[in-house]
């Protein structure tokens, strides 16, 4: 029976390839905290991972070089973020203490992801060697 590892692992691959762009995102937020006009970013995860399941269950795929090419990141993800203070007057609507919670959680989000699929590779090398007896 042959493995499908797209199917072990290619949605699980996705969220972190969109934690990993949310951590740029909220990086280059917390670079610009000092940036007159600069606008927070963020990218709403719920939102991307939807878009990826719903390409997912459709099987969507290009069958012409002329057909519009589907992007997950392009499909209005990225949003500036609404911010929780008042203006200070030079535009910039980084939140640096809300930046940091979020690069945070990201973060654990991610390093979570990552022990996910190294048990579920772990037991597929534990499962292809016969289990260790």
């Amino acid at each position: 029976m042959a493995i499908n590892l797209d199917k072990l692992m290619g949605f699980h691959q996705k969220a972190m390839q969109v934690r990993t762009d949310r951590m740029e995102i909220i990086a280059g937020n917390l670079a610009n905290a000092n940036t007159p006009g600069y606008k927070a970013r963020d990218l709403d995860f719920q939102k991307v991972m939807q878009s990826a399941q719903y390409a997912r269950e459709h099987n969507m795929v290009r069958t012409h070089e002329n057909h519009i090419k589907g992007s997950m990141q392009g499909s209005g993800s990225v949003e500036f973020r609404i911010p929780d203070q008042p203006d200070t007057g030079d535009g910039n609507t980084v939140d640096v203490q809300q930046e940091r919670n979020a690069f945070l959680d990201n973060g654990l989000r991610y390093q979570a992801g990552l022990e996910f699929l190294n048990g579920k590779i772990k037991g597929m090398k534990k499962a292809l060697s016969g289990g260790g007896q």
